[in-house]
């Protein structure tokens, strides 16, 4: 894992970009995926360890639309990768040990770069060599650039215009016999352009015709006898194996023999001239739909020898990868293996890869899940089995809520329309690592916000204008507490005697989860029938199936079996829900929704005992942006868009005539200290004080009067404690640590537009120097790199993988770049 310094990075959960080429497994074992403007940094396994991110590499503005290692002809580990992005750059990056660092920028192009390839080649000095890299972009042109070696100049040698086409994959290799670079193009007229260099710049010297749809992928290897092999495949569901071999003179040819029609093609290389011919070796069919993939098993080296497995690889929309092998004895080839998803609501795979060894497999598929293969010998036949493997949101990620009672996992919503659980894998004997272990929601809107009212039971409100309740089914319980470790005894018993269901599923055309209790089927008992009956038997919802896991569940599980039941529906709010929270007892939850008037502004509150609205308290005039009950439960705090916050209170029994809560204090133009947008609020452990962060670069700590004694206005028994905190940009989100810093008072961290997080202590009695900075977490390192959306400290102190659980206290986050993160952050730095 990262580290800077006295924080450390615990978890990163990624989802790979929905690209056909975002992501690639080196020979080095490390496996980059685009991820939103990020590129991860995957180790797939490390020994008996489970893999995780290791790390992101932030240098884009805009999504990373391909990743390429790029290999060493001798077989060594790569070291340097080439990435594009739709910010109509490309990058060139090397790994130094565990470090990486941006070499160069390639700029040219005047849209967004769709593929990157590169390759290294000899010079006219032998022991030094070049990098060649090849950049193809949506404004219709194909560059080549080439470094040199011993310089970090990258100079673009040669554009090659496309016309009205685009190139939708490239890949370069050299020429049997030579070290003439030979570039392949699949290109959406159907048809692959062979370039090869002579002089200082490639001519076109084929083209291949007998796709009848876009060219999707095309890839080089060579085989045993230095031939080379080009796989080409496309959107008319068909794999095309090419092969260009060196001519020796002029073949002689029966008139009565039957051969594959070839195409020659002449280049000067030194002195002489050399020929080659490309023939159509192979015509592979077996997938249903577009083809986005193909890829050789990497070649073995062994002894200074190399081999060259003849084994390729496809992913397709059809959601299938297969293993294609030539016969031994015909030569003809065939699909040894096919792996892949059933049922669920995905759409296939977008790309695939091998590991270094050939035995291992792993794809992406459109809604950014991994899903990873592994080759087991049985007995007496080989199999491919899934692996356990990391994943996360697609879209930005919202908010994020603690379980409650001891922070032992985490929830996340996302506008990928989805509610993901994560929590530590625990084995005895090895280091735990957090995994996704359920999606409790699967939606059909963008999901906003979200509150825990206890450990097994959350309210989520999205781009509608109902909140939905959920309950941990019986399933989960038991799944948590095999994989995560987490003691269910006490709430076994209390489920078992509610009549808890056992899971849920979502019914055809339906938003809702609807639970289903043990031995309850979700197939129609005459669901064999030919003719469907009815509408329900036409549409079958999505086939649940309770298992019990004892490692992190695959992606088609996470899908089907890890719903959440939908237990109520709130309805009262005009607009789509924005914010919600919960009190610390459970009993009470408190939302808002979008408004751009005062009367949809208001605060609805609702009791989770009969989930009626017990109030409705009114003070703004437009969205609230956050709402946060204090730990006693008593106070309410609420900011807003229209720049203000405001402070109410619970009423005593007696005295809740009037309504629940009561407001107490606020401001307005006058009294507010910021002048824009207020993003996040805060409340210290002790409920003393509560902190304001803003758009205008400020975050404020208000509290009580010394004597507690009303001033006249709007503020009340509240005043401003702190000075006015400058964080240089504007700040997103802001979170009390849950516990006093030895004599430097409260710690804060502060989540910024651009990513970045800060660690402030806050001391009441430091006077005008009662700010002190702790540390940073920027995009350089460990953090985001857009905005910071929430951030949550775990609930008590202590790392959730460790027993030393004084030296950490943890700290999750969740931004627009799609990740979410966990930090282990020492206490030595707030004391």
């Amino acid at each position: 894992m990262a580290a800077h310094g006295d924080v450390e990075t615990c978890f990163i959960s990624a989802a790979c970009n929905r690209s056909p080429f975002s992501l690639s497994w080196g020979r080095n074992g490390l496996v980059l995926y685009g991820s939103g403007n990020l590129v991860a940094v995957y180790q797939p396994k490390n020994g008996d360890e489970s893999g995780s991110v290791l790390q992101t590499l932030s240098q884009h503005s805009a999504k990373v639309t391909c990743v390429r290692w790029i290999p060493k002809g001798n077989g060594e580990p790569s070291d340097e990768f080439v990435v594009g992005s739709a910010d109509k750059t490309a990058s060139l990056w090397r790994r130094q040990e565990s470090k990486f660092e941006v070499v160069s920028v390639l700029r040219g192009h005047s849209a967004a770069v769709t593929i990157a390839e590169a390759m290294y080649m000899p010079t006219s000095n032998k022991d030094d060599l070049s990098t060649l890299l090849v950049t193809s972009s949506v404004d219709s042109t194909v560059r080549i650039w080439e470094k040199k070696q011993g310089s970090d100049e990258v100079t673009c040698l040669q554009t090659v215009s496309c016309g009205n086409s685009f190139a939708l994959d490239l890949a370069l290799y050299t020429l049997p016999t030579t070290s003439v670079p030979v570039l392949a193009c699949g290109w959406d007229d159907d048809r692959i352009h062979l370039w090869v260099r002579q002089g200082e710049g490639f001519r076109e010297v084929a083209t291949l015709k007998g796709h009848e749809d876009w060219v999707r992928g095309v890839e080089f290897t060579a085989n045993d006898d230095g031939d080379l092999l080009l796989a080409s495949c496309g959107q008319d569901c068909f794999i095309r194996v090419w092969k260009i071999t060196l001519q020796h003179g002029e073949e002689q040819v029966a008139e009565d023999e039957i051969r594959v029609k070839e195409k020659s093609f002449t280049i000067q290389h030194g002195d002489k001239s050399q020929s080659y011919a490309v023939v159509l070796e192979a015509v592979l069919s077996g997938h249903e739909n577009w083809i986005y993939g193909a890829h050789w098993q990497p070649a073995v080296f062994n002894d200074g020898s190399r081999h060259q497995p003849l084994c390729l690889l496809s992913a397709s929309m059809d959601k299938t990868m297969i293993l294609w092998k030539p016969d031994p004895g015909s030569g003809i080839w065939l699909d040894q293996d096919r792996v892949g998803e059933v049922g669920g609501n995905t759409l296939g795979f977008l790309g695939c890869q091998f590991s270094p060894d050939g035995q291992s497999i792993i794809a992406h598929g459109f809604q950014g899940a991994l899903h990873l293969w592994h080759h087991v010998e049985l007995t007496q036949q080989t199999s491919w089995e899934p692996g356990v493997t990391v994943g996360g949101h697609f879209d930005g990620v919202e908010d994020i809520a603690w379980d409650p009672d001891g922070g032992e996992f985490l929830l996340s919503v996302s506008l990928d329309r989805t509610t993901r659980l994560f929590a530590p894998w625990r084995r005895e004997g090895l280091k735990p690592q957090w995994h996704e272990l359920g999606r409790p929601q699967i939606h059909g809107y963008a999901i906003n916000c979200l509150a825990m009212v206890n450990r097994y039971q959350f309210v989520s409100g999205g781009d509608e204008k109902v909140l939905r309740v959920f309950d941990a089914p019986k399933n989960f319980l038991q799944n948590l507490k095999n994989v995560a470790g987490v003691d269910i005894s006490k709430d076994m018993v209390a489920r078992e005697v509610s009549n808890v269901p056992e899971g849920a599923s979502v019914p055809a055309l339906g938003l809702s989860n609807k639970a289903l209790y043990e031995g309850e089927m979700s197939v129609a008992d005459d669901a064999d029938r030919e003719i469907p009956s009815s509408f329900s038997e036409q549409y079958p919802q999505m086939y649940y199936q309770p298992l019990e896991l004892h490692r992190p569940p695959t992606e088609e599980h996470l899908l089907q079996n890890t719903l959440w039941p939908e237990t109520q529906k709130l309805y009262g709010h005009g607009y789509e829900l924005f914010c919600v929270a919960c009190n610390t007892q459970g009993t009470l939850v408190a939302s808002a929704c979008k408004a751009s008037k005062a009367e949809h502004a208001a605060i609805l509150l609702w009791d989770t005992t009969s989930w009626r609205q017990v109030g409705c308290l009114e003070s703004h005039s437009l969205t609230v942006t956050q709402l946060r009950f204090s730990h006693s439960g008593h106070l309410l705090l609420s900011v807003s868009r229209d720049r203000t916050w405001a402070l109410f209170r619970r009423q005593a029994a007696d005295q809740a005539d009037g309504g629940l809560f009561t407001r107490i204090a606020y401001t307005d133009k006058k009294t507010s200290v910021h002048s824009r947008i207020i993003w996040g609020c805060s409340w210290s452990h002790d409920d003393n004080f509560f902190a304001t962060a803003s758009r205008d670069k400020k975050v404020v700590v208000w509290g009580w009067r010394p004597d507690h004694s009303p001033a006249e206005g709007c503020l009340g028994e509240c005043c401003a404690r702190s000075t006015t905190l400058d964080v240089g940009e504007a700040a997103t989100a802001v979170d009390f640590a849950p516990f006093l810093a030895r004599s430097k008072g409260y710690c804060l961290a502060i989540g910024k537009e651009s990513g970045t997080v800060v660690l402030y202590c806050w001391n009441p009695a430091g006077g005008k120097e009662d700010w002190t900075r702790q540390t940073t977490i920027d995009r350089s390192d460990l953090g985001h790199c857009l905005a910071v959306r929430r951030l949550a400290w775990r609930p008590v102190s202590g790392n959730a993988e460790s027993e030393e659980r004084n030296k950490y206290l943890q700290l999750a986050s969740c931004g627009n770049d799609f990740t979410m993160r966990i930090f282990n952050i020492s206490v030595d730095i707030l004391t």
